[in-house]
């Protein structure tokens, strides 16, 4: 700036337009200020800062420049004035367009590295299950066992991880998409019992006891459907996944003040310290078990939300925990009213 000012004080004032830039922008490599400019966006975007404060600290800069004029009594030419504002306008400008260019690229890695590792674990679990599911159909080919057996259930759970596998990822796409929840409002009873008949199959494929409580035929809820299965399959897989050998999975649904709470309990022997508050977090894994991507609850989570209800999880040290959707309640009305639809009452 001070160059810019003692160029223009020469027999060729328009020369310092190669210092400060023209008035109204241009191409800001072309001007040293422009040049410093530029590397100073950088360096900031490097060292943490936002766009607000690349603003002002050149916004500082002029008021330092105010305020040391006032004190020291100096007069400050239009001209002069200008030539201050137009250097300092094409140096914002500069930095701006450098920290933002930097920081959208720096964005974009980041996000190219997270899918790349999402789809490197998602082949991975891919691979691992339908490996799985060949070695256990190759040895039944040979005639050494049977379906009925150990091998059998070995492809029925290879077959089920990968249905699971493929659920949650289809999930995952959707809420990341921001694809709007489809609301309905149906039953809660008959979607427990339709989340009891697949998950039945897969507590018997890896030998877990599973109860499943009666649920008031009255007590409805308005969601996207296909979401709400999606978390309490979750919270289920989850729960089959961690709960000790030969200890019981139960599901519950029942109504508390006007709201409708689903559980979800196992027996894993209670939570690590802190667990509570990171393993929603997603690509969080609990336990010795470190298969799966470690989306399954954050990806539950994100589902209960987008339908207005909260996912929490209460530890109940040395037994296990209990997982609870608690949601808005509504009153069934099965038999359609003078002929019309079924409706619902809040």
């Amino acid at each position: 700036m001070i160059k810019t000012l003692e160029m223009e004080q020469t027999v060729e004032p328009m020369a310092s337009r190669r210092v400060s830039g023209s008035a109204g922008g241009g191409k800001p490599n072309l001007s040293e200020i422009g040049e410093t400019a530029t590397r100073h966006g950088r360096e900031l975007l490097q060292h943490g800062f936002t766009v607000d404060q690349v603003v002002h600290d050149y916004g500082d800069l002029c008021q330092a420049i105010t305020e040391l004029a006032y004190e020291q009594n100096l007069p400050v030419s239009i001209d002069e004035f200008r030539t201050v504002n137009r250097c300092l306008d094409n140096a914002i400008a500069a930095a701006v367009m450098e920290f933002s260019y930097h920081r959208s690229t720096l964005i974009a890695q980041k996000t190219t590295e997270a899918l790349n590792e999402r789809l490197g674990v998602l082949a991975h679990e891919l691979r691992n299950l339908i490996h799985t599911a060949k070695l256990a159909v190759a040895a039944m080919k040979a005639g050494n066992v049977g379906s009925a057996g150990a091998t059998g259930a070995v492809l029925d759970r290879s077959l089920i991880g990968l249905g699971n596998l493929i659920d949650r990822s289809l999930s995952e796409v959707r809420m990341s998409a921001g694809i709007p929840a489809r609301d309905e409002i149906f039953s809660v009873n008959d979607f427990i019992q339709e989340v009891r008949i697949s998950a039945t199959l897969e507590a018997r494929a890896r030998g877990c006891p599973f109860t499943v409580s009666a649920v008031d035929p009255t007590l409805a809820v308005d969601a996207d459907r296909d979401l709400m299965l999606s978390a309490v399959g979750n919270l289920l897989q989850n729960a089959f996944k961690f709960t000790r050998r030969h200890t019981e999975v139960s599901l519950r649904a029942y109504a508390s003040a006007g709201r409708i709470l689903i559980e979800v309990e196992d027996h894993c022997g209670g939570l690590p310290p802190g667990a509570a508050e990171s393993m929603f977090s997603p690509y969080t894994q609990m336990g010795a078990d470190r298969s799966g991507m470690g989306l399954g609850l954050s990806i539950c989570r994100r589902c209960v939300e987008a339908n207005h209800g909260v996912l929490s999880v209460r530890d109940m040290p040395g037994s296990g925990c209990v997982f609870t959707i608690d949601m808005p309640r509504q009153l069934w009305v099965k038999a359609p009213v003078s002929g019309l639809p079924a409706s619902m009452v809040g």
